[in-house]
């Protein structure tokens, strides 16, 4: 990634994003322009744009974030997208245009195109939708196993927690008053999280698969932003449904899989990887702040980050998930 590609990135402006999209649906239809509409869409990590197009409809268009993924990872994220669509699952897929889905502008930034999909957002969710997530979970599952990432990251403590612990203390955003038992609660997460997922079978999974990435279209939904497709444990896609610890948590937990294993099996030994994955994606969600810092709108996001208040939060929370993995082993 260069610094230019950063900096241009930034400053994507209306007219240079109508120009991409343009170009590239031309290459399937050749008559087909934008109106000159484009609304930007909430997100922090890509720039994302609804684009009105001159016959009325509207594709929803991704620009992704200079050096994060490489092309064959984002083309393999695509390939998975059209493997579930193969096989029936409600997934957003790509646009091809002129045999290809990844495009670049001048500048070198890569971009897709996604056709806009209406729905709803549901912040909690009854027992048949739960039970519905789960029958298409399984389903997903079931494609992943059979479609072997080769570029796509896999989920591990190394990559995942220690890393970013070790980019975290170097980045000069944390009060040196914390490093000692923030290196301490860590490494102790690290350790007993890469043993705990030493022996798990793995899979191509969503990764990334909360309530926020799904939208409702009456009792169906679709799953969107598979950014953070990943090779990894089952259960990253089941306890990112259903975060919780209480009852009412493992209840919703077990009408997940109730509707999952009407497709495939689970092995229930792998809901003990509810504390270690919850660990791994704090230190890392931790982590992607720090290195996006220098992104405007970072701060303006998390205006807590970095400061003591913030620290003392997180290693507390990260203690009581050490407890409770030590408590499970």
């Amino acid at each position: 990634m260069s610094a230019d590609q950063t900096e241009l990135f930034f400053q994507l402006k209306p007219e240079s994003i109508l120009d991409a999209v343009e170009a590239a649906i031309q290459r399937e239809e050749p008559s087909l322009r934008c109106t000159g509409r484009a609304l930007a869409l909430n997100s922090l990590e890509n720039r994302v744009y609804d684009v009105e197009l001159d016959d009325e409809s509207h594709v929803v268009t991704k620009f992704y974030r200079p050096g994060r993924w490489t092309k064959e990872q984002i083309q393999e994220e695509h390939d998975f997208l059209f493997a579930l669509d193969d096989a029936e699952i409600p997934v957003v897929s790509p646009y091809i245009c002129g045999e290809e889905s990844v495009f670049t502008t001048k500048e070198g930034i890569f971009f897709t195109i996604f056709p806009k999909v209406k729905g709803r957002l549901m912040d909690e969710l009854g027992a048949d939708r739960i039970k519905t997530l789960g029958r298409y979970i399984g389903r997903i599952h079931n494609v992943g196993e059979h479609f072997p990432f080769r570029y796509r990251r896999a989920l591990n403590a190394r990559q995942w927690a220690e890393e970013p612990m070790e980019y975290i203390l170097d980045s000069g955003l944390m009060d040196p008053l914390y490093h000692a038992r923030y290196e301490q609660v860590g490494r102790a997460i690290v350790a007993r999280a890469a043993a705990a997922l030493e022996s798990v079978p793995t899979l191509s999974l969503h990764g990334d698969c909360h309530l926020g990435n799904t939208l409702w279209q009456h009792e169906s939904p679709f799953f969107l932003d598979f950014d953070d497709c990943m090779r990894g444990p089952a259960m990253q896609d089941i306890w990112m449904v259903v975060r919780g610890r209480g009852e009412e948590a493992m209840r919703d937990r077990e009408i997940l899989l109730e509707g999952y294993e009407l497709f495939r099996p689970f092995d229930r030994r792998e809901l003990s990887l509810l504390e270690p994955l919850r660990a791994l994606r704090m230190m890392h969600y931790s982590a992607w702040i720090a290195r996006r810092w220098d992104d405007p709108s970072f701060p303006q996001a998390f205006p807590l980050f970095a400061t003591p208040r913030y620290w003392s939060e997180e290693i507390q929370a990260l203690q009581e998930i050490l407890a409770l993995m030590e408590e499970g082993s």
